[in-house]
This record gives C-alpha cells, structure tokens and sequence, in this order.
C-alpha cells in the first residue's frame, strides 16, 4: 500500500462537476459527511443530484436536486449505499460511460460496476466512519480506464472527509475493509472493555466511562502526531516492573493477549469482506 501525497488538488478541481454536476446514489452517514465536506470546499449544490427515497429532513430546502432526473452526462457517480442495495441501485442507474464512478461500498467489486458501466473510468474507495467528522481515512484502487487525472479527483473528493491512500491492486480491499474499514467499531468495544474494567476495579460507571474515552482518543491522537513508532511511545510510558509493565504482560500474552485476538479479529472480518465480493 502507498500513502498518497498532496498534490494540491482544490476547489478548483470541482470546476468540471460544477459544470456537467455530481450524483450521489445513497446520503446516510457516510453519504452525508463527504456531501457537507465537498460543499464546505466549493461544490455548488444546484450541482448535484442526490438519490436517495429516505432522505434525511435537514439536507430538504439546501438547494440540492433530490431524487430527480439525472443530468445527462454527470462528471461524477458516487455509489454510497449499503451492500446488499448495490444491485437496485446499479438497475436504476442509466449508461453513464462517460462519467467517473466511485463506489464506497463494501464487498462490491470493481468488476461488477465495470459490468454495469461498460468502459467507465472506475474507482473503488474504502472510507471509514470518522469521516462524519473529517477524521476517516479512506483506501482507493481505480480500474484501467481511470486515469491519474481521475485519482486526482477522487482524491480530492475523499479528502474533504479525511486522509486518503492508494492500494497497489484491489486484492488489498478485503484488509483493508477488515482494518480500517470496522477497525472504528474494534475501538469502540476497547472503550466499552477499557470502561467495564474499570468499573469492576470500583471506578464509578460515568467515571470509568470518562476515562476510557479520553484515554483511547488521547492516545489515538499522540499515535498520529508522533514521528515515532507505535511500539516507542509504549515502551516510552512502561517503566520496569511498573503498573503498565504489569497490564501489558497480560495484554500482549502471545497466545491469549491481543495480538492473536485482534489478528482473528481482523481475518474474520476480511474474509467476510471477500464472501461479499463472491456474491
């Protein structure tokens, strides 16, 4: 996998979607962050077509077309609906060869949209849920008609929601899915874990709660903003024989401890990434 640099791609990138308009098929959570970020970055919002029969109260009356009529050569497609609604959405969907397709969905491969879109450029993201507040990071493989000018663009889509990396093949997805993609939700229950124990070490509830939280955030934070390895900054808070010295000779068992959960963890989640692609 290769981290993907700052090209200074801008608002000035959104000129072509400004002119021939973006469809966005599905504008829930996901759908919803990248929709604020892109307007928040100079996407006009007459521009864009947004399909979606559920559409939440607070994006009516933002100048947007909803659920209408698709411009006749759109610059974008963005598929953002959940997996098992891909089929429908594709049915719907009129011969669009000549717009760029993205899809953030899970499990569906670059193959069935290329099926779908005979000779449409075609980029397969990976977003996260963090997203919602411009913190994801989302993984993009194109096909062979994308271009680099079409990365670019998708690039510069995705990074009005976070960080975005390239993968050197689509083989990558399913671990990328089974990481980053439900990594959130691992994080989540390690709160809810971190918080339990506490609790049973007489920590009140809401404390114990407290706590976890700012302590999984906290130190997500330090992880990203340190030049430093992650297996530094543990050594570097772990005196000998200390308290943390203690904890970790429990959470880093190698048969019990969590490098082989999480390594279970992230397999299973993987493969079901795969099963999904297998239809």
């Amino acid at each position: 996998m290769t981290g993907a640099g700052m090209t200074g791609v801008g608002m000035g990138d959104f000129d072509d979607i400004n002119r021939r308009g973006l469809v966005l098929v599905g504008c829930g959570r996901m759908g919803g962050a990248m929709l604020t970020g892109w307007l928040d970055r100079g996407l006009d919002a007459g521009a864009v077509t947004v399909i979606d029969p559920n559409l939440a109260p607070e994006w009516q009356d933002r100048g947007l077309r909803v659920n209408a009529y698709l411009p006749a050569d759109p610059a974008v497609l963005v598929l953002a609906v959940k997996p098992q609604m891909m089929g429908d959405a594709l049915t719907a969907m009129p011969d669009l060869s000549d717009s760029l397709v993205i899809s953030v969905a899970a499990g569906t491969t670059i193959a069935t949209f290329e099926a779908a879109f005979p000779g449409a450029p075609v980029i397969r993201v990976m977003p996260n849920t963090p997203a919602a507040i411009g913190q994801g990071i989302s993984a993009m493989i194109g096909n062979g008609a994308a271009t680099p000018a079409h990365l670019d663009l998708a690039e510069a889509l995705m990074r009005a929601v976070g960080r975005v990396v390239r993968l050197e093949s689509e083989d990558q997805m399913d671990a990328v899915t089974g990481l980053s993609g439900s990594g959130p939700a691992y994080v989540f229950h390690l709160i809810e874990a971190m918080a339990a124990a506490g609790e049973a070490q007489g920590l009140s509830p809401a404390l114990a709660l407290d706590l976890a939280r700012a302590t999984v955030a906290g130190a997500g934070a330090l992880a990203v903003h340190a030049d430093e390895d992650p297996a530094v900054l543990r050594r570097n808070v772990t005196s000998p024989n200390g308290t943390t010295a203690a904890g970790l000779a429990v959470l880093m068992d190698a048969d019990h401890g969590l490098p082989p959960l999480m390594a279970r963890t992230v397999a299973a989640a993987t493969e079901r990434g795969r099963a999904l692609g297998r239809g």
